[in-house]
């Protein structure tokens, strides 16, 4: 493994993206506020600030509920194709300003250039689909037993949408969102991390710009910044019907007891525990590919990270052999630097995590392959940066059953059916994603039946990270149940009524009940 380094013209970013380095952290369209306290964003990539951004104040958090609830009286009567000519230009926006947003979530977050691009290409990608549901939010007819009426269902705008969102995906995952619910009529207050709020901030104006130019209400788009207790006060807000939280298990938790309690709904991404199983037929070289890219891509710090690899005892030592030797090509350095494979992770306190839980690790005998460590000297500065690590362990293991936010694999081994492994991978409480590699088309079949994987997303020959739009994203268990982006995930932002007309000029009661006055 080896350093190499990039450099970023950060002006020439910030500029095009109008962002200064003391920016409002408050924003109603593109209307600003600046009261309560500012903190900076760092970048892990050199340990530099980027810039800082106030937190939301109290005060104005009610003006941005008033702003938004406002908007929402007029934008639900909007037809749904003209909402989807708004996301339309949205995207083509996206378009314009694809490179210096995708270098800002690179430099921001920490992840590969080729990752930043490619999370604002999903946010195009999104932006598209939900042009083409603007005019497919449909519902359903049915036959009445009443004579002369005539059933059926339709779904309409729900209302505020309060978003929460991640650092590692700083842009993308609010565009699932905010991109699906605006066609469905409904409006966004976003809460993005505080660990990456300058994202938050771009995106807002790129969406801002939009709402002006279409001579939009401006309450369509809000954004808040702070701590947790900023997202408290959304979740307890009973004028905001639905939060769409993307986090860790304990978050999610949280979330959802306090949304539970006002009989609200909550979408709820949470933490992923990821496994490939890998059966004796499987194509050993594009297991590799597909493991280790789905270990140390974005540094270990995907939802949909693979954490665990659980390999048929008659080929383990093929396949750890192979993939001790990949390890060996990795290279960590400057994720701007497209020749790295592994950038940073987010802070000091992911640094903390991930060499405790390879302490852990070794502590109820695991046995470590590739050694891990935290990387230090040139090019290193930031302190963020660490070897992605692979340790033979067990599946009851206490630390192999959590996830960790960082590039660790655990190997796992089993033996007899595909069956005994598919009991391994579901014996974790996360259920998010999980493949498995095998050119066996029962063992592909039973791994995606009902006696199968028991996560959200299932894939055959290809491994657990990444997602396309065009299918719903998320998973069971203490993932959260949530589902966002593509397929039906609409339904999530829209409320559902069923409806009977009666065109007769009698009143017939149903299952035949006489009321005769």
């Amino acid at each position: 493994m080896s350093v190499s380094t990039s450099s970023i013209d950060l002006s020439a970013v910030l500029s095009d993206l109008k962002l200064q380095l003391t920016n409002p952290g408050t924003w109603i369209g593109s209307k600003s506020f600046s009261g309560g306290s500012a903190f900076s964003s760092s970048s892990p990539v050199d340990g530099s600030t980027i810039g800082s951004v106030s937190s939301t104040t109290e005060s104005e958090y009610e003006e941005v509920m008033q702003a938004a609830t406002s908007a929402f009286k007029d934008w639900r009567t909007v037809p749904a194709p003209k909402r989807g000519e708004l996301v339309r230009q949205f995207g083509n926006r996206l378009r314009e300003l694809k490179e210096p947003l995708g270098k800002l979530v690179s430099f921001e977050m920490g992840k590969s250039y080729q990752e930043g691009l490619g999370e604002v290409q999903e946010m195009i990608d999104i932006c598209d689909f939900a042009v083409g549901l603007s005019r497919q939010l449909h519902g359903l007819t049915m036959h009445s037993e009443r004579p002369g009426h005539r059933m059926y269902e339709q779904y309409h705008p729900l209302g505020v949408v309060g978003i929460i969102s991640a650092f590692n995906f700083p842009v993308a995952v609010w565009a699932w969102n905010a991109a699906i619910a605006l066609v469905c009529g409904d409006v966004c207050v976003w809460k993005p991390s505080e660990k990456t709020p300058l994202c938050g901030v771009a995106c807002q104006q790129i969406l801002a710009d939009i709402l002006e130019e279409n001579d939009a209400p401006a309450g369509l788009s809000c954004l808040i910044n702070g701590d947790y207790k900023v997202g408290e006060w959304m979740t307890a807000d009973k004028r905001i019907p639905m939060v769409s939280a993307t986090g860790s298990i304990r978050m999610g938790k949280i979330v959802a007891q306090a949304v539970a309690a006002r009989l609200g709904k909550s979408l709820l991404e949470l933490g992923g525990n990821n496994a490939i199983i890998v059966s004796p037929e499987a194509d050993i070289k594009m297991t590799v590919i597909g493991a280790v890219f789905g270990a140390v891509g974005t540094a270990g710090q995907r939802c949909t990270s693979t954490r665990r690899l659980i390999i048929h005892e008659s080929i383990y030592d093929q396949v750890k052999e192979a993939l001790v030797e990949a390890y060996k090509q990795l290279r960590i350095g400057n994720p701007l630097d497209e020749n790295n494979h592994v950038g940073p992770l987010i802070d000091q306190d992911a640094v903390a995590s991930y060499s405790k839980a390879l302490e852990a690790a070794q502590k109820e005998g695991g046995k470590v392959l590739v050694e891990g460590g935290v990387l230090e000297g040139e090019g290193y500065q930031s302190g963020c940066y660490v070897k992605p690590a692979i340790v033979e362990a067990e599946n009851h293991f206490h630390i192999v059953q959590e996830e960790t936010f960082a590039p660790i694999l655990y190997l796992l081994k089993y033996s007899g059916t595909v069956a005994d492994a598919i009991e391994q991978q579901n014996g974790v409480v996360q259920g998010l994603s999980s493949a498995i590699m095998t050119q066996n088309l029962r063992e592909a079949e039973l791994f995606l039946s009902a006696a199968g994987s028991d996560c959200g997303i299932a894939n055959v020959n290809i491994g657990t990270s990444g997602a396309e739009i065009g299918g719903a994203f998320g998973g069971e268990k203490e993932t959260g149940g949530g589902r966002e982006s593509g397929s039906d995930a609409w339904k999530y932002y829209m409320r559902r009524q069923t409806n009977t007309i009666n065109y007769t000029t009698e009143l017939p009661l149903a299952q035949g009940i006489k009321f005769d006055l």
